[in-house]
This record gives structure tokens, C-alpha cells and sequence, in this order.
């Protein structure tokens, strides 16, 4: 289309009244439009790496993008370093996925107002944010109002350490974890554990796979370092139909890009090709 996007920041209250910084992109092309939500993952942000440039290509086929942090990336707009260590710390499954949840209930009425049309609402997660968009899908608001999904480098389960690893978590009442990318050292605490355990159903991300009924593309890079590409193929064994599988070979867990991002690359054009096409399909 080669429209010409602007980007607007928002701000979003939760009903637990935690406040979410967000970024709109908009296609320069008048009324409601097929709009994505973006969600990032764990250590991720929405101005992380790829994110932009993402947005970017979406809103220059007519879609209008919304992005925004999750309260428990810490992270505020602009900066590249985890602001909030106390927000990281209590940063639990089922509150992404409310807050997700909230979003996708409020886009085109609290967010985006007359710019998103409401019959063409899509759903784009990576990593652990794409783990939460399957679960979304499989719950209200996400399961009535989205009509595509795509996950890149999904996971398939939020039980993630082992028995030893999370032993030492009880008896220490927090879990280190550092950010090799800043090298900034922060912690989880004992609720997200509590949180995890206590909600296993509710937080089944293979079970939502199967419940899920929007068209969903399954995106993973064959040498994912982070999510194993097992994973993807789990989660493509058990989506209800439709669902497609794309591996992408010799790409890692963010197909080859960086933070800062220094460019494309030809793993990520595929992935976010495949992804504009789908949107296409089921959106446009």
C-alpha cells in the first residue's frame, strides 16, 4: 500500500489499577481499519529489537498495531533497562494474561477509537507473550473477538525450571535472574511461583492450543536457543484446525535480530512475511 504510519503513545488503566504504557500505529487512511495487538515476552518490551520495525510493515498494509509493556517488564517507555525491579519481581502468569485480556477488550473503544475495526481484530505474540496470546485466545474477550492469531517462538509450557531449580526458589523466596543483555540483576519472587502451580489449568498452553478456534500461524526458527522448536511442534500437534506450522531453518529464538536493532534480517523477513500474509488472509 506504501501509506505512511504515525505513531501515538497511550496510557491504560487496569481494573487493578496498574497503569500500562503503550504505542499506536497508524495507517494514514481514514476510518476503522484491521488492527494487531502485539505482545511482547519475558525480558521483552515493546520498543525491544524487532518490535518497531514490525509494526512498522503492518501499518504500511492498512493495519493499525498496538503495542504495549505488560506491568511486569518493569520497563517504561524510551529506556532500555528495567525501571521497576519491584514490578519485574511480582511479574506472574495470570497477570499477563489479564492484562492482555483487558487490552484486547478495550481496543477500538478505551484504545484507538474509530480506528480499529472491530469484526478484524488479530493477535501477534512472541515468545512467553506468545504463550500468553494462545491462552488469551482460548478465553473471553480474545476467543470471540479475534479472527487470526500468530505466535513466533511460542512456548508450550509455563513449567520451565526443574525440580532442584525450583527448590532453591522456595528456600531462598526468589529466583536471580539477569538480563545478559544490560547485565542488570533482578528477581522473581515467590508469588510468581505460587501463582504458577496454583493455576496450572487455567495457565495449559498446549490445552488452549486445542481450544483456540481463530485461523493461528505457528512461526519458529528450527535453532531456537531459548524455546526449542519442540515446543512449536507441540503446539502445532495439538492446535484445532486451522492452524499452520512454519519452521524457519538456522534462526534462533529472534530470528537473527538484535536490541538495538541494526536491521532485518533474511530469517525475520520470512517470518514477518508469512505473518503480513496471514494477516491479509483473515484481517484485510
Amino acid at each position: 500500500m506504501g501509506t505512511m504510519p504515525t505513531r501515538e503513545s497511550f496510557q491504560f488503566e487496569t481494573r487493578g489499577r496498574r497503569l500500562l504504557d503503550g504505542l499506536l500505529d497508524l495507517p494514514d487512511l481514514p476510518g476503522e481499519r484491521p488492527a494487531v495487538v502485539v505482545c511482547h515476552g519475558f525480558k521483552g518490551f515493546m520498543e525491544w529489537g524487532f518490535f518497531p520495525y514490525v509494526a512498522e510493515r503492518l501499518c504500511e498494509q492498512g493495519m493499525t498495531v498496538i503495542r504495549f509493556n505488560l506491568s511486569g517488564s518493569g520497563m517504561r517507555p524510551g529506556e532500555d533497562w528495567v525501571a521497576d525491579p519491584e514490578a519485574f519481581r511480582t511479574a506472574t502468569y495470570t497477570k499477563d494474561l489479564a492484562e492482555l485480556c483487558e487490552i484486547l477488550s478495550a481496543v477500538g473503544d478505551r484504545i484507538a477509537p474509530g480506528r480499529v475495526d472491530p469484526r478484524a481484530l488479530g493477535l501477534l505474540g512472541h515468545s512467553r507473550g506468545g504463550g500468553t496470546s494462545i491462552l488469551a485466545s482460548s478465553v473471553s474477550p480474545g476467543r470471540e473477538r479475534l479472527r487470526a492469531l500468530v505466535t513466533w517462538s511460542a512456548i508450550s509450557t509455563i513449567d520451565r525450571l526443574t525440580d532442584k531449580e525450583i527448590d532453591a526458589w522456595r528456600e531462598k523466596g526468589g529466583f536471580p535472574v539477569v538480563n545478559t543483555r544490560t547485565g542488570q540483576k533482578l528477581e522473581l519472587g515467590i508469588e510468581v511461583l505460587e501463582d504458577a502451580l496454583a493455576h496450572r489449568r487455567e495457565l495449559d498452553v498446549v490445552r488452549a492450543a486445542g481450544e483456540r478456534a481463530m485461523p493461528w500461524l505457528i512461526v519458529h526458527g528450527d535453532a531456537d536457543e531459548t524455546v526449542p522448536i519442540v515446543e512449536g511442534e507441540r503446539l502445532a500437534g495439538a492446535a484445532r484446525s486451522p492452524a499452520e506450522f512454519l519452521e524457519i531453518p538456522d534462526t534462533g529464538h529472534t530470528f537473527g535480530a538484535t536490541q538495538p536493532f541494526s536491521g532485518t534480517t533474511h530469517e525475520l523477513k520470512e517470518a514477518l512475511d508469512a505473518t503480513t500474509a496471514w494477516f491479509q488472509k483473515f484481517l484485510v
